[in-house]
């Protein structure tokens, strides 16, 4: 697990759904990362405040606070982690709004846990030197 750019590093997960945040949890714990989870936006807030995660895989509908919320409050952040959208929502309003939020990723449910993994490997690996 060490040869992944995940291995431990700290990842934020948020999701209403337990059965979505525990099967993505497991999947980036089985790769080394740190995982935290959090169900509903005000709690995935207070989390980004205080464990400051390197990367946030966030579903766009949540309780107390949507995920396109949190995007946006977190444009005031100068340095903030890279952001990977999950939403079972299609509607192409929805993906161009959190992109020009400044998401990193856009994947719409089921997601393919693999093809998450890959994503958020690739946000988070060093730059190479051709770089």
């Amino acid at each position: 697990m060490s040869g992944s750019p995940l291995a431990g590093r700290r990842i934020l997960i948020v999701d209403d759904d337990p059965d979505i945040l525990e099967g993505m949890a497991l999947s980036f714990r089985g790769v080394g990362a740190v995982v935290e989870t959090r169900s509903d936006g005000e709690a995935a807030w207070q989390a980004m405040m205080d464990s400051q995660p390197e990367l946030v895989v966030l579903d766009m509908m949540l309780p107390r606070a949507s995920g396109l919320l949190l995007l946006d409050r977190l444009q005031e952040f100068a340095r903030r982690p890279p952001i990977i959208m999950v939403t079972a929502n299609q509607g192409r309003r929805h993906q161009a709004y959190a992109k020009a939020l400044g998401v990193e990723g856009y994947l719409i449910k089921p997601v393919p846990l693999e093809r998450l993994l890959d994503l958020a490997g690739s946000l988070l690996a060093p730059p190479s030197a051709a770089d």
